[in-house]
């Protein structure tokens, strides 16, 4: 990749700002020049209508592009003026480009839908992998879909940097889909719920859209959860006589708008309440010798199961044995705790 590739990667130009920042306009190019290196060097910008930037830099005395810049020399004075031409290029950059969240067109285009339907910008959250986006619900902060760039050849047979957007979608849909052109086997993430899309144009805009808001609406579903309450520690059996909602220690993965089924421990051994999950990670510094907590979560109590006897017994039915901590259970098993 050239030096001028490698700084402007993820940038478009704002052509105005060209011309407020120095460059002068010849034909279909804008061209800037600057001195560097006490006079001795020459760089000269060129952008293009199409913004694309090449660039040269140009030895003074001899009046001859300095092309070692180019090459793997390692040298003290080559680095140095590889350096100097790079940080000109950077102002250029700062002063007259903007971000674009990711490399292809095309994955600008879906990133620019998805924040304005579901108001979720990217998340870059890896050092090692510093433009895999991660786009989450804002409510439950499950993932959704996340943009990553990475060799063809980890996907296929080709070869080249190309972008995929990994979306969840049903089993089913997924094993019809890995037979056509541009899907591919989930990168990096559970291929069972999980599949890659290539993100170069061979794919229609509104055919990956769709398959984005299908993934969004999966996760958007509530999940499940039995919450063991030890009534030895807290009055449980009280808590929601006047009032709808408590705080609850919260659990990593339980999530806003999830159901969590209140599982009263000895002398009861029975669920006792279902409620809904309001907010999640509100911090919250608690330790009495018997509990701890950091962060707790705000539930609403939606039904109270005191004379239903769902009781271990009745749990062990589905295989739910014993309820040492947060366990998430199926959605069959959610529907019968009427």
């Amino acid at each position: 990749m050239s030096i001028e590739n490698d700084v402007f990667k993820r940038y478009h130009v704002d052509f105005k700002k060209l011309i407020q920042y120095g460059f002068k306009r010849d034909n279909d190019v804008y061209i800037f020049e600057k001195l560097f290196l006490d006079g001795d060097f020459k760089a000269v910008v060129y952008v293009g209508v199409d913004g694309n930037v090449s660039g040269k830099v140009i030895e003074v005395q001899f009046n001859e592009e300095y092309t070692n810049i180019r090459t793997d020399m390692s040298g003290e004075f080559v680095s140095k003026v590889r350096e100097l031409y790079k940080d000109i290029l950077i102002n250029i950059r700062n002063w007259c480009f903007d971000i674009d969240y990711f490399i292809s067109e095309q994955s600008n285009r879906i990133t620019k839908y998805i924040i304005n339907k579901y108001g979720c910008h990217p998340e870059f959250l890896w050092d090692k992998f510093p433009f895999y986006g991660v786009f989450r619900n804002h409510f439950n902060y499950k993932w959704f879909a996340i943009i990553m760039n990475l060799d063809l050849s980890k996907l296929d047979d080709g070869k080249g940097e190309v972008e995929i957007i990994n979306v969840k979608l049903s089993e089913e849909q997924i094993n019809r889909l890995l037979a056509r052109n541009g899907f591919y086997k989930a990168y990096h993430m559970n291929k069972k719920d999980w599949i890659s899309i290539i993100l170069n144009d061979s794919l229609s805009d509104d055919e990956i859209i769709s398959f984005i808001d299908e993934s969004y609406n999966l996760i958007d579903e509530p999940e499940c959860w039995i919450v063991p309450a030890n009534p030895r520690y807290y009055d449980i059996i009280n808590c929601f006589n006047d009032v709808e909602e408590i705080v609850w220690k919260q659990s990593s993965n339980i999530h806003v708008n999830d159901i969590v089924y209140l599982y009263v421990t000895s002398p009861y051994s029975k669920i006792m309440y279902q409620c809904r999950v309001m907010k999640v990670q509100i911090p919250y510094k608690y330790s009495d010798g018997n509990v701890s907590m950091d962060y707790v979560m705000k539930i609403k109590l939606l039904k109270d199961y005191k004379d239903k006897e769902y009781t271990l017994d009745y749990l062990k039915k589905f295989g739910i044995n014993t309820i040492r901590g947060s366990r998430k259970i199926s959605k069959d098993i959610c529907n019968r705790l009427k």
